[in-house]
């Protein structure tokens, strides 16, 4: 019995919702364009045009420089990890070429150089992340400077072709 209450509820509130009819859109007047308007009005669009094209433009400059830096950060840092894996390499040798007596010695010192060159490869990983990561800043200054550009234009354009309506 609870069931087809709750479906007979829905129901009823499923109808209504669909029986609702939108508000009518409010009546738009548009006034008869006078050549100026529309002269000004293709002016602003052209300009808004070109202000788009140099954002893009821009954007792709900073998506390439950042994607330029990110290489050249992947390649410095393997050739760190290849030089750090050298390393133990040679470490495993010395130890594997010691003898009985001096193994523990060499074990010790192979471990030294091992956390050295560990170490290094460390360094460099932290120094090309934060090399992308200040470039990546970078790309996001001018890609907001470039938008706030492209804004400014969109406004005067549409003060000017206002302006221009006023006129007429």
């Amino acid at each position: 019995m609870n069931k087809l209450l709750a479906t007979l509820i829905a129901g009823v509130f499923a109808t209504a919702a669909y029986a609702q009819t939108p508000a009518p859109a409010p009546a738009v007047t548009t006034t008869p364009a006078s050549p100026a308007v529309m002269k000004e009005q293709a002016k602003a669009d052209k300009d808004v045009a070109k202000a788009q094209e140099k954002e893009a433009k821009k954007a792709a400059e900073a998506d390439k420089d950042v994607a330029k830096t990110a290489n050249k950060a992947e390649e410095k840092k393997a050739k760190a990890h290849a030089k750090a894996h050298k390393e133990r390499v040679k470490a495993d040798e010395k130890v594997a070429k010691a003898d009985a007596d001096d193994k523990m010695k060499t074990e010790a010192k192979v471990e030294k150089d091992i956390a050295k060159a560990d170490m290094k490869a460390a360094k460099v990983d932290a120094k090309q992340d934060a090399k992308v990561a200040k470039e990546q800043a970078e790309a996001n200054k001018e890609k907001g400077i470039a938008a706030a550009k492209t804004a400014e234009v969109k406004a005067k354009a549409a003060a000017d072709v206002k302006e221009a309506a006023a006129k007429h």
